[in-house]
Protein backbone atom coordinates (compact mmCIF):
# COMPACT_ATOMS: atom_id res chain seq x y z
CA UNK A 1 0.00 0.00 0.00
CA UNK A 2 1.34 3.42 -0.99
CA UNK A 3 0.62 6.73 0.77
CA UNK A 4 -1.81 8.94 -1.12
CA UNK A 5 -0.60 12.46 -1.95
CA UNK A 6 -2.44 15.16 -0.01
CA UNK A 7 -3.94 18.13 -1.91
CA UNK A 8 -1.12 20.28 -0.49
CA UNK A 9 1.98 18.02 -0.49
CA UNK A 10 4.34 20.80 0.63
CA UNK A 11 4.32 23.20 3.55
CA UNK A 12 4.34 27.00 3.51
CA UNK A 13 8.12 26.95 2.94
CA UNK A 14 7.80 24.69 -0.11
CA UNK A 15 9.26 21.59 1.59
CA UNK A 16 7.50 18.23 1.56
CA UNK A 17 5.19 17.96 4.53
CA UNK A 18 6.07 15.48 7.24
CA UNK A 19 4.10 13.27 9.61
CA UNK A 20 4.94 12.16 13.13
CA UNK A 21 3.70 8.70 14.14
CA UNK A 22 3.03 7.40 17.67
CA UNK A 23 2.16 3.73 18.24
CA UNK A 24 1.15 2.08 21.55
CA UNK A 25 1.35 -1.67 22.20
CA UNK A 26 1.97 -4.35 24.83
CA UNK A 27 4.12 -7.47 24.81
CA UNK A 28 7.51 -5.78 24.30
CA UNK A 29 9.49 -3.65 26.72
CA UNK A 30 11.16 -0.43 25.53
CA UNK A 31 14.65 -1.94 25.25
CA UNK A 32 13.41 -4.65 22.88
CA UNK A 33 11.33 -2.18 20.87
CA UNK A 34 14.35 0.13 20.58
CA UNK A 35 16.40 -2.71 19.11
CA UNK A 36 13.70 -3.29 16.49
CA UNK A 37 13.73 0.41 15.57
CA UNK A 38 17.51 0.31 15.16
CA UNK A 39 17.31 -2.93 13.16
CA UNK A 40 14.79 -1.32 10.78
CA UNK A 41 16.28 2.15 10.38
CA UNK A 42 19.79 2.10 11.76
CA UNK A 43 20.95 4.53 14.41
CA UNK A 44 22.34 4.19 17.93
CA UNK A 45 20.35 3.16 21.00
CA UNK A 46 20.74 5.52 23.95
CA UNK A 47 19.37 4.59 27.39
CA UNK A 48 17.75 7.73 28.80
CA UNK A 49 16.39 6.00 31.92
CA UNK A 50 15.34 2.43 32.79
CA UNK A 51 12.11 2.65 30.83
CA UNK A 52 12.93 5.29 28.24
CA UNK A 53 15.22 4.75 25.26
CA UNK A 54 16.06 6.78 22.19
CA UNK A 55 17.37 5.69 18.82
CA UNK A 56 19.48 8.49 17.41
CA UNK A 57 20.97 8.97 13.98
CA UNK A 58 18.24 7.37 11.86
CA UNK A 59 17.60 8.84 8.38
CA UNK A 60 14.66 10.81 9.83
CA UNK A 61 16.07 11.78 13.22
CA UNK A 62 15.54 10.54 16.77
CA UNK A 63 12.94 8.00 17.89
CA UNK A 64 11.73 7.90 21.51
CA UNK A 65 10.66 4.54 22.96
CA UNK A 66 9.22 4.43 26.47
CA UNK A 67 6.61 3.08 28.84
CA UNK A 68 3.72 5.49 28.35
CA UNK A 69 3.34 6.86 31.88
CA UNK A 70 5.12 9.81 33.39
CA UNK A 71 5.11 8.07 36.77
CA UNK A 72 7.63 5.41 35.70
CA UNK A 73 10.26 7.93 34.60
CA UNK A 74 12.43 10.15 36.82
CA UNK A 75 10.88 13.57 37.34
CA UNK A 76 13.34 16.24 36.16
CA UNK A 77 12.09 18.72 38.77
CA UNK A 78 12.68 16.25 41.60
CA UNK A 79 16.13 15.33 40.31
CA UNK A 80 17.16 18.99 39.99
CA UNK A 81 15.79 19.82 43.43
CA UNK A 82 18.06 17.15 44.88
CA UNK A 83 21.20 18.39 43.24
CA UNK A 84 21.19 16.33 40.06
CA UNK A 85 21.35 19.36 37.75
CA UNK A 86 24.34 19.51 35.42
CA UNK A 87 27.40 21.00 37.09
CA UNK A 88 25.85 21.03 40.55
CA UNK A 89 27.32 18.98 43.36
CA UNK A 90 24.76 17.15 45.47
CA UNK A 91 24.98 16.61 49.22
CA UNK A 92 24.98 13.02 50.44
CA UNK A 93 21.38 13.35 51.64
CA UNK A 94 20.14 14.86 48.42
CA UNK A 95 22.02 12.31 46.37
CA UNK A 96 20.36 9.52 48.36
CA UNK A 97 16.90 11.04 47.83
CA UNK A 98 17.53 11.41 44.10
CA UNK A 99 18.72 7.79 43.90
CA UNK A 100 15.65 6.59 45.81
CA UNK A 101 13.37 8.58 43.49
CA UNK A 102 15.11 7.11 40.45
CA UNK A 103 14.95 3.54 41.78
CA UNK A 104 11.32 3.78 42.90
CA UNK A 105 10.26 4.94 39.42
CA UNK A 106 12.21 2.02 37.93
CA UNK A 107 10.48 -0.48 40.26
CA UNK A 108 7.07 0.99 39.49
CA UNK A 109 7.72 0.62 35.78
CA UNK A 110 8.59 -3.05 36.23
CA UNK A 111 5.39 -3.64 38.21
CA UNK A 112 3.04 -1.99 35.69
CA UNK A 113 4.70 -3.34 32.54
CA UNK A 114 1.94 -5.08 30.59
CA UNK A 115 -0.70 -2.69 31.93
CA UNK A 116 1.02 0.47 30.76
CA UNK A 117 1.78 0.31 27.01
CA UNK A 118 5.13 0.76 25.39
CA UNK A 119 5.05 3.69 22.99
CA UNK A 120 7.25 4.46 20.01
CA UNK A 121 7.29 8.12 18.96
CA UNK A 122 8.84 8.73 15.56
CA UNK A 123 10.55 11.87 14.34
CA UNK A 124 8.72 13.74 11.55
CA UNK A 125 8.74 11.59 8.40
CA UNK A 126 8.08 12.86 4.86
CA UNK A 127 4.56 11.67 3.98
CA UNK A 128 5.84 9.95 0.83
CA UNK A 129 8.14 7.74 2.95
CA UNK A 130 5.49 6.32 5.28
CA UNK A 131 5.57 3.05 3.32
CA UNK A 132 9.21 2.59 4.35
CA UNK A 133 8.32 3.37 7.96
CA UNK A 134 5.70 0.62 8.02
CA UNK A 135 8.36 -2.09 8.04
CA UNK A 136 8.54 -1.34 11.77
CA UNK A 137 4.96 -2.60 12.20
CA UNK A 138 5.94 -5.87 10.54
CA UNK A 139 8.88 -6.24 12.94
CA UNK A 140 6.66 -5.52 15.95
CA UNK A 141 4.20 -8.23 14.85
CA UNK A 142 6.95 -10.80 14.32
CA UNK A 143 8.30 -10.22 17.82
CA UNK A 144 4.97 -10.49 19.62
CA UNK A 145 3.78 -6.91 20.05
CA UNK A 146 0.10 -6.81 20.99
CA UNK A 147 -2.26 -4.16 19.69
CA UNK A 148 -5.75 -3.00 20.59
CA UNK A 149 -7.56 -6.25 19.80
CA UNK A 150 -5.32 -8.47 21.94
CA UNK A 151 -7.21 -7.69 25.17
CA UNK A 152 -10.39 -5.97 26.26
CA UNK A 153 -8.17 -3.89 28.56
CA UNK A 154 -5.99 -2.53 25.74
CA UNK A 155 -7.18 0.91 24.70
CA UNK A 156 -4.08 1.38 22.55
CA UNK A 157 -3.99 3.77 19.64
CA UNK A 158 -1.96 5.07 16.74
CA UNK A 159 -1.59 8.84 16.53
CA UNK A 160 -0.68 10.78 13.42
CA UNK A 161 0.74 14.28 13.57
CA UNK A 162 0.43 15.62 10.02
CA UNK A 163 2.29 18.87 9.48
CA UNK A 164 -0.13 21.67 8.62
CA UNK A 165 0.01 22.85 5.00
CA UNK A 166 -0.21 26.51 6.09
CA UNK A 167 -0.49 28.37 9.42
CA UNK A 168 -3.20 30.83 8.34
CA UNK A 169 -6.51 30.72 10.19
CA UNK A 170 -8.58 29.95 7.09
CA UNK A 171 -6.58 26.78 6.40
CA UNK A 172 -6.64 25.60 10.03
CA UNK A 173 -10.38 26.23 10.27
CA UNK A 174 -11.10 24.42 6.98
CA UNK A 175 -9.30 21.30 8.23
CA UNK A 176 -11.14 21.42 11.56
CA UNK A 177 -14.47 21.79 9.74
CA UNK A 178 -13.67 18.96 7.33
CA UNK A 179 -12.69 16.71 10.22
CA UNK A 180 -15.90 17.32 12.16
CA UNK A 181 -17.94 16.56 9.04
CA UNK A 182 -16.05 13.33 8.32
CA UNK A 183 -15.66 12.12 11.92
CA UNK A 184 -18.57 9.67 11.63
CA UNK A 185 -17.11 8.21 8.42
CA UNK A 186 -13.65 7.85 10.00
CA UNK A 187 -15.08 6.06 13.04
CA UNK A 188 -16.98 3.71 10.76
CA UNK A 189 -13.90 2.96 8.63
CA UNK A 190 -11.63 2.44 11.64
CA UNK A 191 -14.24 0.60 13.72
CA UNK A 192 -12.93 2.27 16.85
CA UNK A 193 -12.39 -0.30 19.60
CA UNK A 194 -15.04 -0.34 22.33
CA UNK A 195 -12.44 0.13 25.07
CA UNK A 196 -11.10 3.20 23.31
CA UNK A 197 -14.69 4.49 22.94
CA UNK A 198 -15.20 4.16 26.70
CA UNK A 199 -11.91 5.81 27.62
CA UNK A 200 -11.84 9.61 27.25
CA UNK A 201 -8.80 9.91 24.96
CA UNK A 202 -10.75 10.02 21.66
CA UNK A 203 -13.90 11.85 22.72
CA UNK A 204 -15.79 13.49 19.84
CA UNK A 205 -16.37 17.21 19.67
CA UNK A 206 -19.47 18.44 21.55
CA UNK A 207 -22.48 18.93 19.30
CA UNK A 208 -22.80 22.61 20.25
CA UNK A 209 -19.19 23.24 19.23
CA UNK A 210 -19.61 21.40 15.94
CA UNK A 211 -22.73 23.46 15.25
CA UNK A 212 -20.81 26.68 15.88
CA UNK A 213 -17.77 25.80 13.78
CA UNK A 214 -19.87 24.54 10.87
CA UNK A 215 -21.95 27.70 10.66
CA UNK A 216 -21.25 29.06 7.13
CA UNK A 217 -20.96 32.55 8.66
CA UNK A 218 -18.30 31.51 11.19
CA UNK A 219 -15.18 33.45 10.17
CA UNK A 220 -13.09 33.87 13.33
CA UNK A 221 -9.76 35.55 13.81
CA UNK A 222 -6.99 33.29 15.04
CA UNK A 223 -7.53 34.51 18.61
CA UNK A 224 -11.27 33.86 18.42
CA UNK A 225 -10.79 30.40 16.87
CA UNK A 226 -8.44 29.38 19.67
CA UNK A 227 -10.58 30.98 22.38
CA UNK A 228 -13.75 29.26 21.14
CA UNK A 229 -11.97 25.92 20.94
CA UNK A 230 -10.53 26.12 24.47
CA UNK A 231 -13.83 27.27 25.97
CA UNK A 232 -15.80 24.39 24.45
CA UNK A 233 -12.99 21.80 24.60
CA UNK A 234 -11.03 22.44 27.82
CA UNK A 235 -9.21 19.12 27.47
CA UNK A 236 -6.60 17.21 25.45
CA UNK A 237 -9.07 14.34 25.12
CA UNK A 238 -10.43 14.91 21.64
CA UNK A 239 -10.23 12.71 18.55
CA UNK A 240 -8.49 15.62 16.82
CA UNK A 241 -6.53 17.41 19.53
CA UNK A 242 -5.80 20.97 18.43
CA UNK A 243 -3.88 21.96 21.56
CA UNK A 244 -0.35 21.26 20.24
CA UNK A 245 -1.05 23.35 17.14
CA UNK A 246 -2.62 26.22 19.06
CA UNK A 247 0.27 26.18 21.57
CA UNK A 248 2.64 26.46 18.59
CA UNK A 249 0.69 29.30 16.96
CA UNK A 250 0.39 31.28 20.23
CA UNK A 251 3.48 30.46 22.33
CA UNK A 252 2.71 33.26 24.79
CA UNK A 253 -0.88 32.15 25.43
CA UNK A 254 -1.77 32.18 29.11
CA UNK A 255 -4.43 29.46 28.97
CA UNK A 256 -3.34 26.70 31.41
CA UNK A 257 -4.20 23.91 28.98
CA UNK A 258 -1.74 25.22 26.40
CA UNK A 259 0.95 25.45 29.11
CA UNK A 260 0.59 21.83 30.28
CA UNK A 261 3.80 19.81 30.12
CA UNK A 262 2.03 17.07 28.12
CA UNK A 263 1.07 19.55 25.39
CA UNK A 264 4.04 19.67 23.00
CA UNK A 265 3.79 22.76 20.76
CA UNK A 266 4.21 21.76 17.12
CA UNK A 267 2.80 22.80 13.72
CA UNK A 268 0.70 19.66 13.34
CA UNK A 269 -2.81 18.29 13.69
CA UNK A 270 -2.76 15.73 16.52
CA UNK A 271 -5.05 13.00 15.16
CA UNK A 272 -5.72 10.41 17.87
CA UNK A 273 -8.60 8.27 16.58
CA UNK A 274 -7.04 5.11 14.99
CA UNK A 275 -6.71 1.81 16.86
CA UNK A 276 -3.32 0.09 17.12
CA UNK A 277 -4.41 -2.68 14.74
CA UNK A 278 -1.27 -4.80 14.90
CA UNK A 279 -3.22 -8.04 14.40
CA UNK A 280 -4.16 -6.93 10.85
CA UNK A 281 -1.34 -7.68 8.41
CA UNK A 282 -2.05 -4.90 5.91
CA UNK A 283 -2.54 -2.29 8.62
CA UNK A 284 -0.04 0.47 9.30
CA UNK A 285 0.56 4.20 9.19
CA UNK A 286 -0.09 4.30 5.42
CA UNK A 287 -3.64 3.01 5.85
CA UNK A 288 -4.43 5.62 8.50
CA UNK A 289 -2.68 8.38 6.53
CA UNK A 290 -4.77 7.57 3.47
CA UNK A 291 -7.93 7.90 5.54
CA UNK A 292 -6.68 11.23 6.88
CA UNK A 293 -6.08 12.48 3.33
CA UNK A 294 -9.86 12.31 2.81
CA UNK A 295 -10.14 15.06 5.43
CA UNK A 296 -7.53 17.14 3.63
CA UNK A 297 -9.26 16.59 0.32
CA UNK A 298 -12.49 18.05 1.67
CA UNK A 299 -10.67 20.92 3.41
CA UNK A 300 -8.97 21.87 0.12
CA UNK A 301 -12.26 22.07 -1.82
CA UNK A 302 -14.10 25.22 -0.64
CA UNK A 303 -17.21 24.51 -2.71
CA UNK A 304 -17.63 20.94 -1.43
CA UNK A 305 -16.74 21.98 2.10
CA UNK A 306 -19.43 24.64 2.17
CA UNK A 307 -21.97 22.22 0.71
CA UNK A 308 -21.13 19.59 3.32
CA UNK A 309 -21.29 22.13 6.15
CA UNK A 310 -24.78 23.14 5.10
CA UNK A 311 -25.80 19.50 4.64
CA UNK A 312 -24.43 18.58 8.08
CA UNK A 313 -26.40 21.30 9.83
CA UNK A 314 -29.58 20.62 7.89
CA UNK A 315 -29.29 16.88 8.45
CA UNK A 316 -28.48 16.98 12.16
CA UNK A 317 -31.40 19.29 12.79
CA UNK A 318 -33.80 16.45 11.98
CA UNK A 319 -32.18 13.10 11.07
CA UNK A 320 -30.18 10.25 12.63
CA UNK A 321 -26.42 9.75 12.64
CA UNK A 322 -26.85 6.57 10.60
CA UNK A 323 -28.49 8.48 7.77
CA UNK A 324 -25.70 11.06 7.89
CA UNK A 325 -23.13 8.28 7.61
CA UNK A 326 -24.85 7.00 4.45
CA UNK A 327 -24.56 10.48 2.92
CA UNK A 328 -20.89 10.73 3.85
CA UNK A 329 -20.13 7.38 2.25
CA UNK A 330 -21.76 8.60 -0.96
CA UNK A 331 -19.58 11.74 -0.98
CA UNK A 332 -16.34 9.87 -0.18
CA UNK A 333 -16.97 7.23 -2.83
CA UNK A 334 -17.67 9.73 -5.62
Amino acid sequence: MQPLPPPHPTNAQGRQRRVGVEIEFAGLMPDTAARLVADCFGGDIVRQSPHRMSVEGTPWGTFIIELDSKYVHPDDAVMKANGMATGKAASAGREWRAEFHHRSREWLGEMVAGLVPTEIVSPPIPWSELGEFDCLFEALRRHGAEGTDASVFYGFGLHLNPEIPAPDTASVLAHLQAYIILAAWLRDQIRVDITREILPHTNPFPKAYAWKVLDPDYAPTQAQLISDYLRDNPTRNRELDMCPLFAHLTPQAAHPLLQESLVKPRPTFHYRLPNAQLDTLEWGSVMEWNRWVTVERLAADPHSLRQQMQAYRAHHAQSTMGQWLDKLKHWVDK
